[in-house]
């Protein structure tokens, strides 16, 4: 082999492993499409549901075997659930205790109202350090990014 026929190999190497390296660090989310899905202990009904989760909750992919994805929450839970009850649809759970709705992007916009712990948020748009959501009773406004978990 030649020097640059070297080169172009360990360069092409270098990539390839760079793109896979952030593919497992961009890890993908979901959103739960039906209330009251089950997130269980393993890929499959046999196994114990650990938690029910509510309509759009959002969630983060680590695994999949055949139809089934493993995932973790906001709190670091892992399970699994079944592909068909998940979506595309990006969605927010609030990580504070409280979170404030304003009227824009930004703390000297107006609050309109609050988003407690574990509630889910319809993801609207996206400024820097902003989420705009809709709230399930249907409230629009934007939260801080900070004290969100999500997409």
């Amino acid at each position: 082999m030649t020097g640059t026929t070297t080169l172009v190999l360990r360069t092409v190497a270098a990539l390839s492993l760079a793109v896979s390296a952030s593919s497992f660090a961009a890890q993908p989310f979901v959103s739960i499409t039906r209330d009251d899905t089950h997130m269980r202990a393993g890929p499959g009904t046999a196994h114990d549901a650990l938690w029910t989760l509510p309509l759009g909750y959002p969630l983060q992919i680590i695994g999949r075997r055949g139809n089934w994805l493993q995932v973790r929450d906001v709190e670091n839970d892992r399970g699994w659930v079944y592909r068909s009850l998940t979506g595309r649809s990006p969605h927010f759970v609030v990580r504070a205790a409280t979170a404030n709705i304003r009227s824009g992007p930004g703390t000297q916009h107006a609050k309109v109202g609050t988003a407690t712990q574990g509630e889910v948020l319809k993801t609207l748009a996206r400024r820097t350090g902003w989420v705009q959501i809709r709230q399930h009773g249907g409230l629009k406004g934007w939260v801080a990014r900070s004290l969100l978990w999500g997409w």
